[in-house]
């Protein structure tokens, strides 16, 4: 993370690939979780399948802070990444 003229930042390889690699650990949380909860109520999977599915779901909210942006856009850009996945 480095600072261009006027203070602005400037983002480095490193950290887009860092955010990339963010997104898509959060997609997949939110849609495993998602799914695994939505077995286990609809299939009758065992209760621990809707508990990992809930745990899952709690680490997608969590993958969030791992960025380094600001979060209002960190957010908007994921958004675009949940529809590509």
């Amino acid at each position: 993370m480095r600072s261009g003229g006027g203070g602005r930042f400037v983002p480095g390889m490193n950290d887009v690939v860092r955010s990339v690699v963010l997104f898509c650990i959060a997609g997949v949380c939110e849609i495993g979780g998602g799914w695994l909860v939505w077995k286990w109520l609809r299939d009758g999977k065992p209760s621990w399948w809707g508990l990992l599915g809930g745990l899952v779901l709690i680490l997608y909210g969590v993958i969030p802070t791992f960025q380094t942006s600001n979060f209002g856009r960190v957010y908007a850009v994921y958004g675009g990444f949940f529809i590509v996945l």
